[in-house]
């Protein structure tokens, strides 16, 4: 009986390290609680986006990494292009804002 436990540990043990492995982050990879604070950030500035009126929320899009901001897509105007960024940044947990849009008359 002795020797089943032994080897049933050790398979416990080796899978474990073998899934530990996989959740390692490195460098270039958020950890869970950065990726749910940008994917925060992200919402509230389409909420943001969405409650104003002079910014249409659906032709622009939102991207959050590390704190950083970054809108594509389109607007009407450069007066929306710069409204949109000015929400953006006014949004808590935004560090910068890379306004990406294109002004489509």
């Amino acid at each position: 009986m002795k020797p089943t436990r032994l080897i049933i540990a050790s398979m416990t043990v080796v899978a474990a390290l073998s899934t530990m492995a996989g959740c390692a982050v490195t460098r270039d990879q958020s950890t869970v609680g950065e990726y749910i604070d940008d994917a925060a950030v992200t919402t509230k500035v389409k909420a943001r986006f969405v409650e104003d009126k002079t910014v249409d929320a659906s032709a622009i899009s939102v991207e959050t990494l590390n704190g950083e901001v970054m809108l594509s897509g389109f607007a009407k105007s450069a007066a929306e292009k710069t409204k949109a960024e000015l929400i953006a940044r006014q949004v808590k947990g935004v560090r910068s804002v890379k306004n990406g849009l294109e002004v489509r008359m």
